[in-house]
């Protein structure tokens, strides 16, 4: 992750500790130099995982997007950084499933 994002900020409080990553201008795979610039990033996406020291852990994770100077169409790169269906780490989802059966709901939190 550290070669595709910057840890940007870091935010700690007694139960929560989250984390800032915004994805680094390293263009596109199958682009070449100077065929994108950069447009921003999309809305910030929230991933939980392992908790931490006894604290609930999130990274918000800012990807990055181009535009294609000739084209003017929008391009990004692929991530598969959840679990299908949950706002958990695939690593961490795997976990709680063969922990516990199943992956828990546990609201607006998870």
């Amino acid at each position: 992750m550290v070669e595709y994002f910057e840890v940007v900020k870091v935010e700690k409080t007694s139960e929560t500790l989250d984390v800032t990553l915004e994805e680094r201008d390293n263009g596109v795979e199958g682009y070449k130099s100077g065929e994108l610039r950069p447009n921003g990033f999309y809305e910030e996406s929230i991933v939980r995982d392992y908790p931490v020291r006894g604290r609930k852990m999130s990274f918000h994770i800012k990807r990055r997007r181009w535009v294609e100077i000739e084209t003017g169409k929008s391009v990004s790169r692929r991530w598969d950084l959840v679990a299908e269906g949950t706002r958990f780490s695939k690593e961490f989802a795997a976990f709680l499933k063969d922990m516990l059966g199943q992956i828990p709901d546990y609201g607006p939190l998870s």
